[in-house]
């Protein structure tokens, strides 16, 4: 089995007070059950807001600051590891990922020898 990132993605700013997937949390306790044996993982994150963003500035040193890595409208808010045969497999389970908007990225997982 070869095992896919599915990294979900959300517009922050259209949640208002409600925090990313608290409203969905039945919803996702429901996709978990009912693919449970194709899931190797998967967490919500904390908002975009609490991150804090590492870059090597090419001198052996670096910078270190608030915020997400990018600036973009959609951020990432969570993710599940996903074991399947193939893409195929992957994609249909990761279209059951409950969300309102946004979208879900999916990508294989290299491994490394």
């Amino acid at each position: 089995m070869a095992q896919y990132l599915a990294l979900i993605h959300q517009d922050e700013q259209s949640l208002g007070d409600t925090y990313a997937g608290e409203t969905l949390a039945p919803d996702h306790g429901a996709f978990i059950a009912a693919n449970q044996s194709a899931l190797a993982g998967g967490l919500a994150l904390e908002p975009s807001h609490t991150a804090t963003c590492i870059r090597p500035k090419g001198d052996g040193s670096f910078f270190v600051g608030d915020g997400p890595f990018v600036e973009t409208k959609e951020q990432l808010v969570g993710y599940y590891v996903i074991e399947a045969a193939n893409l195929d497999e992957a994609i249909a389970i990761a279209q059951q990922i409950p969300m309102d908007y946004g979208g879900v990225e999916v990508r294989p997982v290299r491994v490394l020898s």
